[in-house]
């Protein structure tokens, strides 16, 4: 244990400014504290040309952690995270309908928010942490957790041909209330030892969710018009209409043994029991009860030190109350299923790491997660096959690197299915979406950045992010289906494939350093969000410099 401590201040375009402190104190043999702070304020590029109003980040937050009996037999950590956000959040631009492509008719930094949007959210968690070691290679830890994430947004949408005005009558309005608390208990014993000639490393435990949420529109003490334009204040909520509601109460028991049954030869066998009860707000379907198996499976083989190849499978079920919002009948819980092949290589004596796997992934019965959709469930079954590339460390003691290659191959293989409660009826959504690529999930991603030290304290950088065109659609609506004479192929919106390059110059001493940072070099325009059911896609930053200087004592 050592004290060590550094702060950062960054200046920069479109009137970024960022402020961070860690701050590590040893206050003892065996206890120390370390608390981080940040405060980071951003404009944009993008502006409401009737009013000036630019989206902004205004964000800041604290951890704090002491550490009582660190390395002992007996350790105890107590942290608390608190972060507060208070923005003018940005929906971005709308779809042409005959291109699917963003539209453009109005200029792509219109913004059509105004001064009195928001997007204000308050997060808390508080964690207690005890560890008992009774040997080098045996421990108990438990672990309590509670977090409170409050949010409260007003947020306007764009319109593809009418400009924004001063008031906020033209686009749609966004707006929600919520807060969703959790409590965690989670205790769990490792273990490693010999039996029958092999070694084991056995991991049991169990583990209690309590989550309740709350969930509801605002109230608009104003109207639609010019005479009298929208007004939403955060956190009044809309006295009229039934708030979304839920309590949850989950309790979970798992084990796992990994087993060295020859020499470089592991194989991993782990089960996990789920039960979840919830009872929510819906009239049609109040109460919902789960009680499910996970398991998980793998093979591992270790020819060398630096060398490692495996196989693993895995079978979960998503225990969260939060996932399973109940508009229609309750239907079955949403799993996932992993087959994964990979390996993982050791280079420059431990200095560069590289990994590679080929997988496949299916979900059943995906849930929809979008607060502003009233579809329960995305898609009956659908199926990822990927490969993912990487690389990270010291190709030599100048030169660092870190990439990655992420090839997707995401597929509807059933559409989805809602049951009405009260009379069984099956609807399901259109057959169109099926053997259709899903949403969100672009073909391939990359990244690339990569550092050399020039000598004398002179760091150079660069690189690249790229990613594939994603699709925006409704999967129970018919926007993408062709419907019209002459229609032959799956046209959703879509936000097309980009690729950014990035630089960065520093100069770095023991104490102190200066780094600027240049994103986006060639200035270029695209698009790096995409609302999932397709109705906005939002543009990424233009050319922003950032200068950072860095002091440590």
């Amino acid at each position: 244990l050592y004290d060590a401590n550094k702060v950062t201040a960054s200046f920069g375009s479109d009137n970024y400014m960022e402020q961070t402190g860690d701050f590590n104190k040893v206050l003892g043999e065996n206890m120390a504290l370390r608390v981080n702070v940040m405060n980071r304020d951003e404009g944009s590029w993008r502006s409401n040309p009737a009013s000036g109003t630019e989206p902004e980040i205004h964000r800041e937050g604290l951890a704090a952690s002491f550490g009582y009996g660190l390395g002992t037999a007996d350790e105890f950590i107590l942290s608390h995270i608190t972060t507060t956000t208070d923005d003018i959040p940005d929906y971005g631009n709308s779809f042409d309908a005959s291109t699917r492509l963003p539209g453009d008719r109005l200029p792509a930094d219109t913004f059509f928010g105004i001064d009195s949007n928001f997007d204000d959210s308050k997060t808390r968690i508080s964690t207690g942490t005890y560890t008992h070691r009774f040997s080098p290679g045996s421990e108990w830890r438990t672990q309590l957790r509670y977090a409170d994430y409050d949010r409260s947004y007003w947020a306007k949408t764009p319109n593809l041909t009418t400009p924004p005005n001063a008031l906020g009558t033209v686009g749609g309005n966004q707006n929600r209330v919520m807060d969703y608390e959790t409590l965690t208990l989670q205790s769990d014993f490792n273990n490693k030892f010999n039996a029958l000639g092999m070694g084991h490393e056995l991991l049991v435990g169990v583990e209690y969710l309590k989550e309740d949420s709350y969930r509801h529109g605002l109230y608009n003490f104003g109207g639609t018009t010019v005479a009298n334009p929208p007004n939403y204040q955060p956190y009044i909520a809309n006295p009229l209409g039934n708030p979304t509601r839920f309590k949850s109460n989950s309790y979970a028991m798992y084990a796992q043994d990994t087993v060295e049954f020859v020499p470089r030869w592991k194989a991993t066998l782990g089960a996990r029991r789920d039960y979840m009860d919830a009872n929510y707000s819906s009239t049609t379907s109040p109460q919902l009860k789960y009680g499910e198996w996970s398991t998980r499976a793998a093979l591992s083989f270790h020819p060398a030190e630096q060398t490692h190849y495996y196989l693993s499978y895995s079978d979960s079920f998503s225990p969260t109350a939060d996932l399973y919002q109940l508009t229609v009948a309750p239907q079955p819980p949403e799993r996932s299923k992993v087959l994964e092949l990979g390996n993982k290589w050791l280079l420059a004596d431990g200095d560069l790491a590289l990994r590679a796997a080929i997988y496949r992934a299916e979900k059943d019965w995906e849930r929809n997660t979008d607060l502003e959709s009233t579809a329960a469930i995305l898609t009956k079954k659908r199926r990822t096959d990927g490969i993912e590339l990487e690389a990270a460390g010291r190709i030599n003691e100048n030169w660092d690197i870190f990439s990655g290659l992420a090839l997707m191959d995401a597929t509807i293989l059933e559409v989805a299915e809602n049951i009405n409660a009260t009379t069984g009826a099956i609807t399901k959504a259109n057959e169109g979406y099926k053997d259709q690529r899903a949403r969100n999930t672009p073909p391939y991603t990359f990244n690339l950045w990569t550092t050399y030290k020039l000598g004398g304290g002179w760091k150079v950088g660069g690189g690249v992010e790229a990613k594939g065109d994603r699709y925006g659609y409704n999967p129970s609506g018919a926007g993408a289906i062709p419907t019209l004479p002459g229609e032959t192929d799956f046209h959703p919106n879509t936000a097309p494939a980009y690729e950014r390059y990035d630089a960065m110059v520093a100069y770095e001493q023991r104490k102190w350093g200066v780094r600027l940072n240049i994103q986006n070099l060639a200035n270029k325009l695209y698009y790096d969000s995409i609302y999932d059911n397709g109705g906005f896609t939002v543009p990424g930053t233009k050319r922003k410099a950032i200068l950072t200087g860095e002091l440590k004592f």
